[in-house]
């Protein structure tokens, strides 16, 4: 069984059911809807299917998804970019995001010197604010819908 990247919603776990049934139609398995829903609950933690969907939303509207057209500050050096990656923490409080640079991005504070970035990797909050900081307190990624 595949699990979805999506956060956790009726309509994942609908989706993975639907998945799973077909996986097993493959299989030479018939699997009843209901039955594929219990089991995904049960592989999600869930005590059954309606437990599950007592508890979890329909959907769930994230702040970023993959393919996102994207800009805002990489240590405080405006971009514009394409969200590559887009995965939610375990704690479900940040996203770790992937930014793919339209120009690449002078990740120095030295201007005699340049060292650029054409794709980088950080942690943001729901904001789209990293709550890692730099030297003098500002953000190292501020991070908003273009």
């Amino acid at each position: 069984m595949s699990f979805s990247l999506d956060t956790l919603s009726a309509q994942t776990l609908k989706s993975e059911a639907k998945s799973l049934r077909e996986a097993r139609a493959k299989a030479g398995q018939d699997l009843t809807h209901g039955a594929a829903l219990e089991a995904v609950a049960r592989a999600h933690g869930f005590r059954d299917w309606n437990t599950a969907r007592a508890a979890l939303p329909d959907r769930v509207a994230v702040p970023f998804q993959v393919g996102m057209r994207v800009k805002g500050f990489y240590l405080e050096q405006p971009f514009r970019g394409l969200l590559i990656g887009v995965q939610l923490s375990s704690s479900m409080s940040t996203y770790t995001v992937t930014v793919m640079f339209d120009e690449p991005v002078n990740v120095t504070p030295d201007f005699m010197f340049a060292a650029t970035r054409q794709r980088v990797t950080a942690t943001v909050d729901i904001r789209g604010i990293s709550p890692a900081l730099r030297g003098n307190g500002a953000p190292q990624m501020r991070l908003m819908r273009e």
